[in-house]
Order: C-alpha cells, then sequence, then structure tokens
C-alpha cells in the first residue's frame, strides 16, 4: 500500500503548474492527448469519498481554471474523469492518490477516432427493471 512518503503524486518536484492552498495541478504523463492535465489533492487520499468539502472546492476551482484556459485552444470542450480502481496495482497508469483527468475534446478528437468511435454499439436502452434495482442502491 503507498504511502505519502513514496507518492508520486504527493512529491511532484518541478511538475506543479498552477496550485492552492488544497490542489495542485501537473500535466499527465503519460498522456491521452496534449493538454491532458490532473488536479491532485496536496492530502494524501486514496478514496474520493474522503476528500474533505475544502479540498473539493480547491479541485473544482483548478478545474474550471483549467477549463477556461484550454476551451478554444485546445479543444471545443472539455472531459474530467476520475477513477477509483483499487482492483489494479500503482504503476504507470495507475498512481493510489485520488485525482481528476482534466482534457480537451473536439468533435471526433483524437480519443473519439482511436476509442470512443467503437463504444457507440455499448450503449443499450435502460429498462424498468434494470432501473428499479440499481434506485435500489441509492436508499
Amino acid at each position: 500500500m503507498p504511502t505519502e512518503a513514496n507518492c508520486p503524486f504527493c512529491h511532484p518536484k518541478d511538475r506543479v503548474l498552477k496550485e492552492n492552498d488544497q490542489a495542485r495541478v501537473i500535466l499527465s504523463n503519460p498522456r491521452k492527448v496534449p493538454g491532458h492535465f490532473l488536479v491532485i489533492p496536496k492530502r494524501h487520499v486514496e478514496k474520493p469519498w474522503d476528500l474533505q468539502p475544502e479540498e473539493l472546492q480547491g479541485i473544482f476551482e483548478l478545474i474550471f481554471f483549467i477549463e477556461q484556459r484550454i476551451i478554444g485552444k485546445l479543444g471545443d470542450g472539455v472531459d474530467i474523469k476520475q477513477n477509483y480502481r483499487p482492483f489494479m496495482k500503482q504503476g504507470r497508469l495507475k498512481v493510489d492518490h485520488a485525482h481528476f483527468h482534466v482534457y480537451p475534446r473536439s468533435w471526433e478528437d483524437y480519443l473519439f477516432q482511436m476509442s470512443e468511435k467503437y463504444e457507440t454499439d455499448l450503449f443499450v436502452d435502460l429498462d424498468d427493471l434494470e432501473r428499479k434495482e440499481i434506485e435500489k442502491l441509492l436508499k
């Protein structure tokens, strides 16, 4: 289990592009597209639901800052993504420290061409039985 002492996101060295009291922004390396940012809480937190309200506010402050800077320059829109995958080992593509991906998007861009155009067949209509079963999880 990673700790703050050996966490690359706790010690990003000279990678920090912007920060506030709660979070920092770095470029993702490896990256999916140019302008793929990571917004990371300064406190070592693995589970996103363990983030404090003020940390979430600081994180989204930086996400909104990035969005406003890159829309119209690196893309026409933005995707924000947060993964929680405890079933994967930490490595080059996964760090056990909560973080949010922010990357620019445009119509039929690189991400669409490389993968998302093949995902359209994955979508199916939601039926009533499934909806009711899933709704029970939230009660």
